[in-house]
């Protein structure tokens, strides 16, 4: 029967190679949880407490900002309409905001509501509105699309989580829009009515607008 005897200098070694493993599977861990850290800055609009997203607080806190901005951007319907039948293309690149869903329009204009149908609007606007552009406007119970979100150019895909909660910011703003703009409006009867609107669309067709609002003015 053979013993094996180990000598100091190999237990040292032993111990040595245990040691290294050890520190290197500490540097692996630590790697992994700085890679998959999300950095906020205190600028960027998601930044909220813990960092879970909450639709309703971003809407409230995001709303105001992008409905000032659309104000102060939106172009007279004068200018718009022709500027888009004449080059829509070059229309988009002068007073439009890139989106993956198309260029999205500032405007701003006063009209006679027709009849609704589902909290849409067409409106009559002298020397616009005809044969040639039909202009609807949003008005709810449902407010659907993305323009207040991406009317201003200053909310991205890569500030946020994923498309769930991309697409949740667009559905945040849009209920806020609600809360503070039309809650107060008797939107169930506004046919015949002198409205003042100032918005956003998407343009998809050069003809057919479909304008969400940030401010709207019932004469």
């Amino acid at each position: 029967m053979s013993t094996t005897t180990t000598t100091p200098r190999q237990a040292g070694l032993t111990v040595g190679v245990k040691r290294s493993i050890g520190i290197a599977v500490a540097v692996i861990v630590l790697l992994f949880l700085v890679l998959g850290t999300k950095v906020v800055s205190n600028d960027d609009p998601l930044a909220q407490g813990a960092g879970v997203f909450d639709p309703e607080t971003f809407g409230a806190d995001n709303f105001p900002a992008i409905q000032e901005q659309v104000q102060e951007q939106a172009q007279a319907v004068d200018v718009l309409a022709p500027a888009i039948a004449a080059d829509a293309a070059a229309a988009a690149e002068e007073y439009a905001v890139d989106s993956s869903g198309g260029p999205v329009f500032s405007v701003t204009f006063t009209g006679v509501f027709g009849e609704g149908a589902s909290g849409i609007y067409p409106v009559d606007i002298d020397g616009i509105t005809g044969d040639d552009l039909l202009i609807r406007v949003q008005t709810g119970p449902a407010i659907n699309g993305t323009e207040l979100r991406d009317a201003t150019g200053q909310l991205d895909f890569g500030q946020f989580t994923n498309q769930i909660e991309y697409q949740n910011a667009a559905a945040a703003l849009n209920e806020e829009l609600k809360k503070s703009v039309l809650a107060d409006i008797d939107t169930a009867s506004l046919e015949g009515k002198t409205v003042t609107v100032t918005g956003a669309f998407t343009l998809i067709n050069p003809a057919a607008w479909l304008v969400t609002p940030v401010a709207v003015n019932v004469q």
